[in-house]
């Protein structure tokens, strides 16, 4: 017999910020995946209802920076009976160290979700020393 589980829900976290922002509305923290590979370093992040041209990412004295802005339209005239889920804009920064190739950096945006490749620098990758005899 199989058991039965309940699926757990995630809260989104607001982003907390001191700075002013220039685009009416809350902001959240995308959940972000980050993974290694011996050439990469790759994030995956949720932003759901955000295409591709509402995208920004920058990059700045080693800070990257990736917002995701929402098209409120969408949701003008939806009246919900019940919802777990806030609309928002999505934001979040990384500083990056000198092991990434930031020319390098490319992103890919399917479906909500965002595949940001941070390729490492040369010197920062993993390499096979022969031993001489």
């Amino acid at each position: 017999m199989t058991e039965s589980k309940a699926l757990d829900t995630v809260e989104k976290k607001e982003l907390k910020t001191r700075e002013e922002l220039t685009t009416p509305g809350r902001y959240f923290v995308p959940n972000t995946d980050i993974y290694e590979t011996d050439k990469a370093l790759v994030l995956t992040m949720e932003m759901p209802g955000v295409e591709k041209d509402d995208l920004d990412i920058k990059l700045d004295r080693n800070v990257l920076t990736l917002e995701g802005h929402i098209n409120f339209s969408k949701y003008e005239n939806m009246k919900p009976l019940y919802t777990e889920y806030n609309v928002g804009h999505y934001r979040r920064s990384f500083t990056l160290s000198n092991d990434i190739d930031q020319d390098g950096i490319s992103a890919r945006m399917v479906d909500g979700v965002l595949t940001l490749t941070l390729p490492k620098a040369e010197e920062a990758q993993p390499r096979r020393i022969e031993v001489a005899s």
